[in-house]
């Protein structure tokens, strides 16, 4: 325990001087920016509106980098893109009302994911607060409420002290595990009104570590250490804790097929022996894992694609590692370990002896990919398999890639070689369309030495195509592959299979490269057989770019029925 008199509680000199002559012209948004700075943030994405203009005044007096998109739900994934690529958290500087709203669907995806992003929205003044009857434009009767059902924690203030520690609050909580969006509210007169208060001094908010039981990790030890059969399915909590090589240690030392979620891609190496690779959609896989006597689930709630559509019924005894409290044993009877990944799967090293000789485990894990791909293969689908190995010959080994809701991703889910940790990402979480490209420029705002992909369909690149000017005014290193099939070519295949015709599903739309090249972005129309060498040139030139490939493709067979 920590005493009062174990800590120097005094300000030193220069902290005392620099108190007591506070640069003059400083409002409330100086203090939120000068928390952000002190809490470590560099780069803020977001949208100005008419009661937040305190804050972004005070960005330019401010060393902060502002990235500014053209749509709320669009910044809002780019930082949530910024927050997965650094394991930071993402600022995002928002308004009331419709701009508030606007970046909902956002922020779900970012908790899904678990996604660090520190929302911080404006409020109508504050004499208008509580009930919604005043006619202040944006107003709402209680604007928390449309975000407590998403965001990890909600954090308001009323005065210009509350800033620096609300803030200081919200970020710890978004950087504590499992990570997630938060929200701060601020009203527009606090954020407006001259202050006196001294500048914000750097700021302490470390996450909290979620150590796991003992005692539960000496039971998961023996289970594993026992274990005739093990399996490990990894999902995107051994990515977002950055636990790849604990993970790689431990499934070596068990001798222990792993499968990665789809959220979870790049958490295992794919050509690695003991690798079952993503094949969730896939009896086969399904069978495997239902056979194993002891299954470590790590970083996975078993959602519905995780668990190939609430097929998956495990015989043996299962252990769940999630940091996410409310999805342990949610899905399946487990014994639930509440734990960040990292420190658990480190916890099982340290607390297991000696490798678990298996040599046929590689044998068995070489025959259950066999048998997925004959299935494949039996199905006619050689031009989708081929698209999606020419994107990954074009994509450098270490470029991240953001992937829509297009029957591309669906394909690149469950065969796709993510191979860097934290590479692939989806808007698989919470589903929405639009991901892809406002992501991308985030990751590339994160890291801008390396290429970034977006994968978009024509229907989710619309929900898209103002950021295109957000591209080229940050001269970002995104290309767009936007996959040209006539409308939204899921739902039609869906419709199609359930109903025999579908609606609503065909869209007209623009010449993309047309569009394209209107923003000041180059544009190329490609085709299956130059789609390698036409995304390559596109990747390795500066700045933004945009391909666009006409196709038509078809998802793989339901494997869930049996």
């Amino acid at each position: 325990m920590t005493h009062d008199h174990d800590i120097d509680l005094r300000p030193t000199p220069a902290q005392t001087a620099a108190a007591l002559n506070p640069p003059a012209g400083r409002n409330g948004g100086d203090l939120v920016v000068e928390t952000l700075q002190g809490l470590g943030a560099t780069t803020v994405f977001g949208l100005p509106g008419q009661h937040a203009l305190g804050m972004f005044d005070a960005l330019r007096r401010s060393d902060l980098r502002y990235v500014g998109l053209r749509v709320e739900n669009n910044a809002g994934f780019a930082a949530d893109a910024y927050g997965r690529i650094t394991g930071e958290a993402a600022p995002l500087l928002l308004s009331t009302g419709p701009g508030a709203l606007t970046s909902l669907a956002a922020l779900q995806e970012a908790a899904a994911a678990s996604a660090p992003v520190l929302a911080i929205s404006s409020q109508i003044p504050t004499a208008g607060l509580g009930g919604g009857r005043h006619g202040y434009l944006h107003e709402l009767r209680d604007q928390q409420a449309s975000f407590r059902d998403i965001v990890k924690s909600v954090h308001t203030v009323r005065t210009q002290s509350q800033i620096p520690s609300a803030i200081a609050a919200a970020w710890e909580s978004a950087l504590t595990a499992p990570h997630g969006p938060v929200w701060v509210e601020i009203p527009q007169d606090v954020l407006l009104a001259e202050t006196t208060l001294p500048q914000v001094a750097p700021v302490d908010a470390f996450p909290h570590d979620l150590l796991p039981r003992p005692e539960l990790t000496a039971v998961a030890a023996d289970l594993l250490a026992r274990a005739e059969r093990p399996a490990i399915i990894a999902g995107g909590g051994v990515v977002r804790s950055d636990a790849s090589g604990k993970l790689r240690a431990l499934a070596e030392q068990l001798n222990a097929p792993v499968v990665t979620t789809f959220g979870g891609k790049g958490a295992f190496p794919w050509e690695h022996p003991l690798s079952l690779q993503s094949w969730l959609e896939d009896r086969h896989t399904t069978d495997f894992l239902e056979d194993a006597d002891v299954l470590l689930v790590v970083g996975s709630g078993l959602g519905e694609l995780s668990s190939n559509y609430h097929t998956f019924t495990p015989r043996g005894r299962v252990i769940q590692i999630e940091a996410d409290a409310g999805k342990l044993e949610s899905n399946v009877p487990a014994l639930g370990i509440h734990a960040d990944a990292r420190i658990a799967l480190t916890a099982l090293l340290e607390t297991l002896e000696g490798p678990r000789e298996d040599p046929a485990a590689a044998d068995r894990v070489r025959e259950v990919l066999t048998r997925v791909r004959e299935r494949i293969d039996a199905q006619d689908l050689g031009a989708e398999q081929q698209l999606l190995a020419s994107v990954r010959a074009a994509l450098p080994d270490a470029s991240p890639s953001f992937w829509d809701m297009t029957i591309l991703s669906y394909w690149a889910w469950s065969a796709f070689d993510a191979r860097r940790p934290n590479t692939m990402h989806s808007a698989q979480g919470a589903g929405g369309l639009g991901y892809a490209y406002p992501a991308a420029l985030g990751a590339a705002a994160a890291d801008p030495t390396k290429p970034v992909l977006a994968v978009s369909g024509d229907g989710g690149a619309m929900y898209s195509i103002a950021e295109l000017a957000t591209a080229r005014q940050y001269d970002l290193p995104v290309t767009w592959l936007i996959v040209d099939d006539g409308g939204y070519g899921i739902l039609r295949e869906y419709m199609t299979d359930a109903f025999g015709e579908a609606t609503g599903t065909e869209l007209s739309r623009p010449d993309f490269v047309a569009l394209a090249e209107s923003f000041g972005v180059p544009g190329v129309r490609t085709s299956p057989e130059t789609l390698t060498e036409d995304l390559s040139k596109a990747l390795a030139a500066p700045g933004p770019s945009v391909v666009v490939l006409p196709a038509v493709l078809r998802l793989f067979a339901p494997t869930h029925l049996g």
